[in-house]
């Protein structure tokens, strides 16, 4: 058996530039082609990393000199992509959101069968080395029963508009992340209260802020913050509360660093800038994971299951920030 994974990484924008040169450092996974309809995008990023590219996706998808696609398209294009990898015997590292819309999630899965084990969804956060300590430590009882969880999650600005236009907005683009953290610090969700709010006029969309509250199954809640903007950086924080203690981490910077003067004390470097910098090893630990699941044949995970469910989720709190209810889910989630 192989001990590496031969690549296609489907898009080159921002997203697919990280897998790229992710799987391009890795000593288990070799670039073969970068493939986006913009042949240009393709040819740039391409030969930066030294791999072939083409502005034929499909031939990427289903080519013999390539084990493993990351579908790091345009989100319309991320079921159509993936259903024509797993069709061709490829595992499938899928870039969130799967969709934007439940039924076509659904119609997905059952096409894909058992071969729905061989998707992971791109939760990332999953794998950062901090994030992944607390799940452990959490998991394994070190304080106790979890009764409440506080993630917070603001951007330091907010994203183009051309982007917003076709990102279903702050819930499925952004709060999407988190609720998939809140599932697995928490397990399953019964209800969702959102508050949205749209702070900026230069933003163009519904919301650019958002407060959640999700109540788990078993009784404890999560509280989510999300805001497109932030003055201080990329702000990144968890916490985890339980009847004998609790577990959280704080922002990352560069630099640990403190100045104590006689003008101030604990004076600190910025926040990493943004989510390559911030979460560059949860994308390492990502792509070892999927490659360490495709040589075994074990099934992938985060699954597509975990994308659907955090998918209803942010519908659900779509609907609970323009209605002002508390919206049941349940079993739409768990499904």
């Amino acid at each position: 058996m192989t001990d590496q994974l031969r690549f296609a990484v489907i898009g080159a924008g921002r997203i697919g530039a990280v897998h790229a040169r992710t799987i391009r450092d890795h000593l288990q996974a070799e670039l073969v082609v970068v493939a986006d309809p913009d042949g240009e995008a393709a040819g740039r990023l391409a030969d930066r990393l030294d791999a072939d590219w083409t502005s034929d996706v499909h031939a990427a998808l289903v080519s013999d000199a390539v084990d493993a696609v990351v579908v790091a398209s345009p989100t319309p294009q991320h079921l159509p992509h993936t259903l024509a990898a797993v069709g061709a015997g490829k595992s499938v590292l899928m870039e969130k959101p799967v969709s934007l819309d439940l039924g076509q999630v659904d119609d997905c899965m059952t096409e894909l069968g058992e071969g729905a084990s061989r998707v992971m969804v791109g939760f990332n956060r999953r794998f950062d080395p901090s994030f992944a300590e607390v799940h452990a430590r959490a998991q394994a009882g070190e304080i106790g029963t979890v009764e409440h969880v506080t993630i917070i999650s603001r951007d330091p600005a907010p994203p183009p508009s051309g982007y917003l236009a076709v990102s279903g907005g702050i819930f499925k683009d952004m709060t999407i992340h988190d609720l998939d953290m809140a599932r697995n610090l928490l397990g399953e969700i019964a209800s969702v209260h959102a508050t949205g709010q749209h702070l900026d006029p230069q933003v163009e969309d519904t919301y650019d802020a958002a407060t959640l509250t999700l109540t788990s199954t078993s009784g404890a809640v999560a509280v989510i913050i999300n805001s497109r903007h932030s003055a201080a950086g990329y702000d990144q924080r968890i916490e985890v509360f339980g009847d004998r203690g609790t577990l959280a981490v704080g922002n990352q910077r560069s630099s640990s660093v403190r100045l104590h003067d006689a003008t101030g004390t604990e004076r600190s470097g910025l926040y990493l800038p943004f989510f390559l910098e911030r979460y560059q090893r949860a994308y390492t630990a990502e792509l070892g994971a999927f490659i360490s699941a495709a040589l075994s044949g074990a099934p992938q995970s985060p699954s597509i299951a975990d994308g659907r469910a955090a998918l209803a989720l942010a519908e659900a709190a779509a609907e609970s920030a323009a209605t002002g209810a508390v919206v049941s889910v349940g079993q739409e989630v768990a499904r």
